[in-house]
């Protein structure tokens, strides 16, 4: 089966998934303009704009799902809450000591989008500003960047920062200045060696010596235990690797990109296309996290995009089937919930939740079912 076979097959679907997602985010432009989304309150969007929550980790994405909403539909509404949302987060700079490695979720897709969508300069700037704080982070002996601060986590990488990194590339591409995409690729490659297993599964958290290049353990970090497979990890993993392919054209990411693939789809299929919050955790209690499901159909698309014509509907249908599985048992479309995609879940033992991320990367990746070629990483 093509490509486009899989697509038309799946049309009605992505049509009408699209018009209940246009239906519900044009409503809550207006009604959350003022807020940073993180999660919903009893069915109401909370705001991380006070004090030190303005340097959370995932502000990025509420101004990223409207720009992405923006560029499906062209409803300046949408386009005003990114804009506005862009600069409450100007705030998060008066904490730059504070900032860590998820700078490329905090303004990549956000104002990274913004400049290449309208040629905003001060879109750029904060872009190229966050760019810079990134590249600071990398531990030149220890061949890492560090994910988080304190003297604690000085020899710490994540896989999350597979998803950062693409802000590096960026930065090469807009100021024609190499060193961000060196330490991007150097960053790749390390986690290519340390974090990626050979089954395709990941280490969440490894530390590292940071005066020479070597492993000394790893950590469980947000899944059940050390050795275990959280399954937003392997999400980052997957589609992060995939993007440095995209910008690299080196093959050893996008064949990694396919082995996590693989991984994340034979556990996923077992399941009934929803995504566990780890692979390898007790039977039950069953804890699902829409957010990993979500994020990896965009790998997986992406992947179908790179890959030879016979190969495009193994990771095409894999997508939708993920797509599919959790419109139907985890999506509110209700105007009771501002959350849409229910069911994430920020760490193995903890109770399920609306996540905002989640929201962006189901739209992400629907969008991209739709044939749109902006890609906000």
């Amino acid at each position: 089966m093509s490509y486009q076979s899989v697509i038309e097959q799946n049309k009605a679907f992505i049509d009408a998934t699209w018009e209940k997602l246009d239906h519900k985010l044009s409503r809550l432009a207006e009604k959350s303009f003022d807020k940073i989304p993180y999660t919903t309150k009893e069915g109401v969007h909370d705001s991380m704009t006070e004090g030190k929550d303005i340097y959370w980790w995932t502000n990025g994405f509420w101004g990223g799902l409207m720009w992405l909403m923006y560029v499906g539909t062209g409803k300046n509404v949408y386009k005003n809450t990114a804009k506005n949302a862009e600069k409450i987060m100007d705030g998060a700079w008066n904490y730059a000591a504070e900032l860590h490695h998820d700078v490329g979720f905090m303004w990549h897709i956000m104002s990274g989008a913004s400049y290449r969508l309208t040629g905003d300069e001060e879109s750029k700037n904060r872009n190229v500003l966050a760019a810079m704080s990134l590249m600071s982070r990398y531990n030149i002996d220890g061949d890492f960047i560090v994910a988080w601060n304190g003297k604690e986590h000085e020899g710490w990488s994540i896989i999350d920062c597979m998803m950062n990194i693409p802000l590096l590339y960026w930065a090469t591409e807009a100021l024609g200045d190499d060193r961000f995409s060196k330490i991007a690729r150097r960053h790749a490659d390390m986690t290519m060696r340390d974090h990626v297993r050979p089954d395709g599964s990941v280490n969440h958290i490894v530390s590292h010596r940071t005066d020479r290049v070597e492993v000394i353990e790893t950590f469980g970090g947000q899944g059940y235990g050390v050795g275990s497979s959280w399954s937003r990890g392997v999400a980052w993993a997957l589609y992060g690797f995939v993007l440095s392919y995209i910008h690299t054209k080196e093959e050893k990411y996008l064949d990694t990109a396919k082995k996590v693939a693989h991984y994340f789809m034979a556990h996923t299929a077992t399941t009934d296309w929803l995504p566990l919050v780890d692979f390898r955790a007790p039977d039950t209690p069953v804890v699902y996290d829409s957010s990993a499901g979500a994020c990896a159909a965009c790998g997986l698309i992406e992947i179908a995009k790179c890959v030879p014509e016979y190969e495009k509907d193994l990771y095409l249908q894999g997508a939708v089937n993920i797509l599919k599985a959790m419109e139907q048992a985890f999506c509110n479309w209700t105007e009771e919930e501002d959350g849409i995609l229910m069911n994430g879940t920020v760490l193995y033992g903890m109770k399920d939740m609306h996540m905002i991320y989640s929201d962006y990367f189901f739209a992400e990746a629907i969008l991209k079912l739709r044939g749109e070629e902006f890609n906000p990483w």
